[in-house]
């Protein structure tokens, strides 16, 4: 356990994580290191290993935090408004997963490298933030549309979080993946995140 007061050592969580999404946005998930993280952050590289274990563990944080912004932007519909229809409701929803792109790319791409080489209190850690969210986002269910069963909540719960493991490789492509499209003779439209989200929600209204 690193010496220091509670708030040097969250400062410096922060600081690894930081550095770890800065990497991530021009990096892939294997290229990166624990010496590349530690060449972003202003204490030794071997001071990592206080606070994670492995890179995998950084990113799950990374993850965490970001499952913990959501549930607050969520929260935030819920006490804001007293009342939305289902395109208000989706288009809400939808604004605000575009702001979570580490955590739609983290979804898609790396969640069981991350939960299979971190320790079981982090992966905890991770498991509480994403439970909050589905907590949260019950809860504006039940506000914003108290005829639906709990049954037909479940249903929704079931059909969107994992729909959302999906929503990145239709919004993010790289020139090759378009490249080979082309030769595939694929018709492919990119679209953002709040076109694909939206209607989704509303579907399954």
């Amino acid at each position: 356990m690193p010496r220091g007061s509670k708030k040097i050592s969250n400062m410096r969580k922060d600081e690894i994580i930081n550095a770890c999404a800065s990497l991530y946005e021009t990096m892939g998930f294997r290229d990166i290191t624990i010496r590349d993280i530690g060449n972003r952050t202003t204490f030794s590289r071997t001071s990592i290993y206080n606070y994670f274990q492995t890179k995998e563990e950084i990113f799950l944080a990374l993850l965490q935090r970001e499952h913990q912004a959501w549930a607050d932007d969520l929260e935030s519909i819920a006490n804001e408004n007293e009342s939305l229809t289902a395109e208000e409701f989706a288009d809400k929803v939808a604004r605000s997963l575009e702001k979570r792109g580490y955590m739609l790319k983290l979804m898609c791409m790396n969640l069981y490298d991350m939960e299979c080489s971190s320790r079981i209190e982090n992966l905890v850690s991770f498991k509480l933030a994403y439970a909050n969210t589905l907590k949260v986002l019950t809860h504006c269910l039940e506000k914003f549309f108290p005829d639906m069963a709990s049954d037909d909540i479940q249903k929704f719960i079931y059909a969107f979080f994992p729909f959302l493991f999906g929503v990145y490789p239709y919004t993010s492509t790289t020139e090759k993946q378009k490249e080979a499209m082309e030769i595939a003779n694929i018709d492919y439209i990119e679209h953002t995140v709040y076109e694909i989200v939206k209607p989704f929600i509303m579907k399954i209204l």
